[in-house]
């Protein structure tokens, strides 16, 4: 066996026998192995044996399932000193000696690869072609180093600088591409979805490139097509486009061979698409073979499903190359780690792109000129899986280094945004209307309508706030439904005079949303839905409409946790107020222009009296003040004590014959038990109450807004008397009950639950002071004497989410007080929503 194989004497021995004799000769390869084997290790000899002896050449061709077999029990001589060893397979493809004669050599090897006979040899016997395919195939995948491969396609990369836009012509491959592999669907499974696809490769100076590219698309199709039949090395094949390419950037290189791929395959299947119904397409099907593949659809769906998942990752890995390639200088250098690292691994992915191109091309061609049975192999779409899989690979690890370019750029352009909103809004910075400033922070394009009129509910563009006083109302979605039916009352109040000037500003809904979360859950967008409806206001058309940075200037300049917050710009878009929302709770639309000069003015006006706690809230109260009554104001949670208040001031004003009206405003915080205190109230007919929260929300949002008005101004802790009664009243709400005594609108005393039960209980000692002094003063002194002594706590408690002031002087004795960090739970799952304790 061994003289067999190193003597070329011997391998000639079968080659050279009788051609009438085919099957004799093909049973001697098959009976001897080790002649296979000298073909091998001596190609030139087989080559020129071959070639000096056509008859032997027909022997195989006659009788090629034989010599197929003989191929096929020796797979060591087909694949591995073919295509692995380079002594021999140099010598068949790369070698300008040898493999030119034997591949592309007019001469040489017309008669065995372009010979009629030869090609009709192979369309009747698919086998044999399979076996050649799988040798190549065995070739094509072996190749495990890839350094040295890369360094092979490195050495074609020449550019000389030429700046190719290839995004319009991507677009129009990827159309090509996306309806071609639909319509394989469609084949296989009986249908066709009808999409519709911009035309976004119309515009003249995409003609212009076209032309320009058109002669290299069609070198690249014609070297796809013509490799393909010739059974080329796919590694050779994608070598020769590169060489085509090497003036080329990566990008334009892999766009350019996408577009010469899409040419075949698009015009193979345009004519699977309209043969029925052209007859020109018809008759062109038929040489092509196409009505026979047709027919068998359901036995090539792996093919064509492997084809499908291949193309559509070469289309995944192209836009990827092409989106690194068009990123904005400006705001990523090549130098960026995530960039740098992308750069790296583009020729690996434009070059296994290009090699499973000439992979879908040969498995194209060999279809239609093989015939439907060379598609019913397995093995072939294991092939196209395994070039999808490593293609998928190179895709993820590229889009995965995009993503990380991406948010490096969103950052960058978010800092820049960011740092031009605190340039807008200098103070220093005069502008001639607001429009600059609303399109900074609502939407700076003029592509869309950013606005929705709440009164038509139509949608509207920012210059229906051209110099305009505008309040932006900056919310989250969770704020109570009171707060915003209180605002829609003052707003909608305003509107009733329209000329007057405290009518003249405009309101807009910001809202803030979770911007990390996109698209917005369905949840997300039917609550944004459901508050943005019944607002008569101006509101964003979309909440993703206002950007991160827009948002992070919303939070750390204007200060906004949670809690809503009405910014007031001027007409020339300068801030006047950065929190407009507690004058607006306070004074409603009198507030206007919202200016903090207007608020301090307001202040000035104001002193301690019962209006300035009920104004605008029961125009009951009103009148029991026009008419000079003695008011009680309480609140609290506690019913017995309710109950014993109730009855002890009714029995005080029965003694002293007095005019005496008590109402009951509940408690900040704890509405449910709130609730239940007030349904008592009403039935056992203790005093009036408030049957609607909104109101006992609004008493309690205008007292908070009292305090952090001042605190705003600076003047939280100043000596004015009317403040620190107020802190007093808030203080006490967080312990225990309270009450309030007026006479008309003087308030006589403010006072705790543990002074007030008790200076109510003790008439007995100071009725004696009341035909002197009268009600009021007599019941005062006795309350303060008892206040001296009892001396009740005072404690502020401040959600993390609002402006915590850094220090606060007490209401009852005017020291510094002690500063703590609480951790609360009341136990009441709603509360007071939207309250400010």
């Amino acid at each position: 066996m061994e003289q067999k194989t190193s003597n070329p004497g011997a391998l000639q021995a079968p080659m050279t026998g009788p051609i009438n004799n085919p099957a004799g000769a093909a049973q001697a390869l098959l009976q001897n192995p080790g002649a296979a084997q000298a073909h091998i290790n001596n190609p030139g000899a087989a080559a020129q044996a071959l070639l000096q002896n056509p008859g032997a050449a027909q022997a195989l061709i006659n009788n090629p399932g034989a010599a197929a077999q003989a191929l096929l029990n020796n797979p060591g001589s087909t694949r591995h000193p073919l295509h692995n060893n380079p002594g021999v397979g140099q010598k068949l493809i790369s070698s300008t000696g040898t493999a030119q004669p034997y591949i592309n050599t007019p001469g040489a090897n017309q008669a065995f690869i372009n010979k009629p006979s030869t090609a009709q040899a192979l369309m009747k016997s698919p086998s044999a072609s399979n076996a050649l395919i799988r040798a190549d195939r065995g070739g094509m995948l072996s190749m495990s180093d890839d350094n040295v491969m890369m360094k092979q396609i490195l050495t074609t990369h020449a550019p000389d600088g030429r700046e190719v836009d290839v995004k319009p012509l991507l677009y129009l491959v990827e159309d090509i591409l996306n309806r071609a592999t639909q319509h394989v669907d469609f084949l296989v499974k009986g249908t066709l979805a009808q999409i519709e696809i911009e035309e976004k490769a119309q515009q003249a100076n995409f003609i212009a490139m076209l032309e320009a590219l058109t002669y290299t698309i069609d070198r690249i199709a014609c070297e796809l097509s013509y490799k393909a039949l010739g059974g080329s090395d796919a590694h050779a094949t994608t070598t020769s486009i590169f060489n085509l390419l090497s003036s080329y950037n990566w990008d334009a290189k892999l766009v350019l061979s996408l577009s010469a791929f899409a040419l075949n395959y698009g015009e193979f299947w345009l004519l699977a698409q309209i043969y029925s119904t052209n007859q020109l397409a018809k008759s062109m099907a038929i040489l092509r073979q196409l009505p026979s593949i047709l027919e068998h659809t359901g036995p090539l769906k792996p093919r064509f499903d492997a084809l499908n998942k291949l193309i559509r990752t070469m289309v995944d890995v192209t836009r990827c190359v092409v989106e690194l390639k068009e990123l904005p200088s400006k705001y990523i250098s090549q130098d960026s780690p995530a960039l740098a690292t992308a750069m790296t691994h583009i020729p690996t992915a434009v070059y296994w792109t290009i090699r499973s191109m000439v992979a879908c091309a040969t498995q194209i061609t060999s279809l239609t000129s093989m015939g439907h049975e060379y598609g019913i192999s397995t093995t072939e779409s294991w092939e196209l899986s395994t070039l999808a899989h490593k293609l998928k690979n190179i895709h993820d690890l590229l889009r995965q280094q995009l993503n990380f370019c991406y948010q490096f750029i969103e950052e960058r352009k978010d800092a820049e945004t960011y740092q031009m909103l605190l340039n807008l809004f200098d103070p220093n910075v005069i502008h001639i209307d607001n429009m600059k400033v609303l399109k900074a922070l609502i939407y700076a394009r003029d592509d869309k309508l950013p606005l929705l009129d709440g009164t038509t509910k139509r949608q509207v563009g920012l210059d229906v706030l051209r110099r305009k006083n505008v309040l932006l109302f900056i919310s989250s979605l969770e704020f109570s439904g009171d707060e915003l039916s209180i605002l829609e009352q003052i707003y909608n109040d305003s509107r009733v005079h329209p000329t007057r000037l405290e009518s003249q500003y405009e309101v807009v809904w910001i809202p803030i949303v979770d911007r990390s979360i996109v698209p917005l859950t369905n949840e997300t967008r039917t609550k944004f839905d459901n508050l943005r409806s019944t607002m008569t206001w101006y509101s964003v058309e979309d909440p993703l409409l206002i950007e991160k940075p827009v948002i992070r200037f919303i939070k750390e300049v204007w200060h906004f946790r949670t809690k809503p917050i009405l910014v007031v710009l001027d007409p020339q878009g300068k801030v006047v107020s950065p929190n407009a929302i507690h004058m607006m709770w306070i004074w409603g639309s009198t507030a206007f222009p919202f200016t903090s000069l207007r608020e301090e003015a307001l202040w000035r006006e104001e002193t301690w009296r019962l209006d300035l706690l009920v104004d605008g809230i029961d125009p009951m109260i009103l009148n029991w003040i026009k008419e000079g009554k003695y008011i009680f104001l309480y609140g609290g949670d506690d019913i017995e004590w309710v109950r014993k208040f109730a009855t002890a001031a009714r029995s005080v004003a029965a003694a002293t014959r007095i005019p005496l009206e008590m109402i009951y405003v509940g408690k900040s915080s704890k509405r449910e038990q709130v609730k239940k205190v007030t349904t008592i109230i009403n039935v056992e007919k203790l005093s009036y109450a408030w049957q609607d929260q909104a109101m006992v929300w609004f008493f309690w949002a205008r007292l908070g807004s009292m305090l952090f008005s001042k605190i705003q101004l600076g003047r939280a802790d100043d000596h004015d008397p009317m403040m620190q009664q107020i802190k007093k009243l808030l203080s006490y709400d967080r312990e225990g009950g309270w009450a309030v005594l007026s006479k008309g609108s003087d308030i006589v005393v403010n006072g705790h639950s543990t002074t007030v039960l008790p200076a109510l209980g003790g008439y007995d000692v100071w009725k004696v002071n009341v035909a002197e002094k009268g009600f009021d003063l007599a019941f005062k002194e006795y309350h303060d004497k008892l206040h001296d002594v009892a001396h009740p706590c005072c404690r502020f408690e401040f959600p993390t989410t609002t402006r915590i002031p850094e220090n606060m002087r007490c209401p009852e004795c005017r020291r510094i007080m002690e500063k703590y960090t609480t951790f609360l739970c009341c136990h009441d799952e709603e509360g007071i929503p939207g309250s400010l304790f």
